[in-house]
């Protein structure tokens, strides 16, 4: 088992070429152990979401690379990839994104379907929603819930592949403020409970109090990385 499940290595990624050429993210390295949670911090047009995208494997960088749970993900296909993603990888997102048309239930299960493995899925699905509080609602349909419901069920719908890395971008951007404390301190929880590592970006460093690491994202670089030692 690796030291690092996420090492991020001089990682470029540039748009345009000659004199269009601009760099998003410029020559970014960084390192995140198994079981921290962590805060990627910038303002509007920093980079985060670009870099969200290089280590979620939605987009490839211009240079560098990516190692998740020790595979360098530069050399995999794009179909390669696509499977990595969907074994290695849990998103959250500021939408929970629930499909109305299935229940709570449905919904959690939904990426082991899409995987292939379903085998005690719903067992599994109904115990992770049972520790998010949730275990009431599950066969509610998805627009039947309120929206910090929502986002706990996509929460745990992140969580039902047993991803090496939890990626949450601005995960309480579209909840209350009771709503969103309520959501730190869950994910927080299951970071404890689970030793499941993740990766929030967000604008608002101070909403999320003491983590283990933050690196602080502008035009393209690391201007900040603190540990947990200057943290707390």
């Amino acid at each position: 088992m690796a030291d690092y499940v996420l090492e991020v290595k001089n990682v470029d990624k540039v748009y345009g070429q000659d004199e269009t050429e601009v760099y998003a993210l410029r020559n970014l390295s960084f390192s995140v152990k198994r079981g921290e949670f962590m805060l990627i911090v910038g303002s509007s047009g920093s980079g985060k979401s670009t870099l969200l995208n290089m280590i979620g494997l939605l987009d490839r960088p211009t240079r560098g690379k990516v190692i998740i749970d020790g595979v360098d993900t530069s050399v995999l296909n794009d179909n390669q990839l696509s499977s990595f993603r969907n074994s290695k990888l849990g998103f959250i997102f500021q939408s929970s994104n629930l499909l109305s048309d299935l229940t709570v239930l449905e919904n959690v299960t939904l990426p082991r379907k899409i995987q292939g493995s379903m085998q005690n899925a719903v067992e599994e699905s109904k115990s992770l929603l049972k520790t998010v509080g949730l275990e009431s609602q599950m066969h509610k349909f998805g627009n039947q819930i309120s929206g910090g419901q929502a986002q706990r069920v996509a929460i745990t719908r992140a969580l039902v592949n047993k991803p090496a890395v939890v990626l949450a971008d601005e995960p309480t951007g579209n909840l209350d403020s009771v709503s969103a404390e309520a959501t730190i301190q869950l994910l927080k929880s299951l970071n404890r409970k689970l030793y499941q590592t993740f990766i929030i970006v967000t604008h608002d460093r101070h909403q999320f109090s003491e983590v283990d690491k933050v690196v602080t994202i502008k035009d393209g670089r690391i201007v900040k990385e603190e540990m947990e030692a200057s943290l707390i």
